[in-house]
């Protein structure tokens, strides 16, 4: 029974993403991580996504939740995003010491600026260990 709730829950998630404007689904990738962006309202997405620091030291699994502010700021452009957000995530630390892994949530905000219809760059401020640290930069592709 909760696999078939599951199921049902993940398929109108999926099934949602493609009528929302705005928010929609897309798959960001930097350096040391990538999320990808499941729409659930015409202004809001969750990203689950997993990330490591340079040194592989760490290796992360987390979920984030962004606002665009596109219509509250009314941008008409197309080819920008402007949001922000929280996440929440567990990062496991690689080294001799499991106690060192670590949970914990964090705020961001970010912009993106798309330079044709599928490919795009973000860039990203805030987060909290298991999300990337302070942030980062990296390629957008719509899907």
């Amino acid at each position: 029974m909760k696999k078939a709730t599951l199921f049902f829950v993940f398929m109108f998630i999926f099934s949602a993403a493609s009528v929302f404007g705005q928010a929609r689904k897309q798959l960001n990738f930097g350096l040391i991580g990538a999320n990808y962006e499941i729409p659930v309202h015409e202004d809001i997405t969750i990203a689950p996504g997993a990330s490591t620091d340079f040194n592989l030291n760490w290796f992360s699994l987390h979920v984030k939740a962004n606002y665009y502010f596109d219509s509250l700021f009314e941008i008409t452009n197309a080819s920008w995003d402007v949001y922000g957000g929280a996440g929440a995530g567990y990062a496991v630390y690689n080294g001799d010491k499991l106690e060192d892994s670590d949970m914990d949530i964090g705020l961001h905000i970010g912009g993106r600026w798309f330079w044709n219809d599928t490919w795009g760059i973000y860039f990203e401020l805030g987060g909290a260990t298991t999300q990337g640290a302070t942030g980062g930069i990296g390629l957008t592709v719509k899907l």
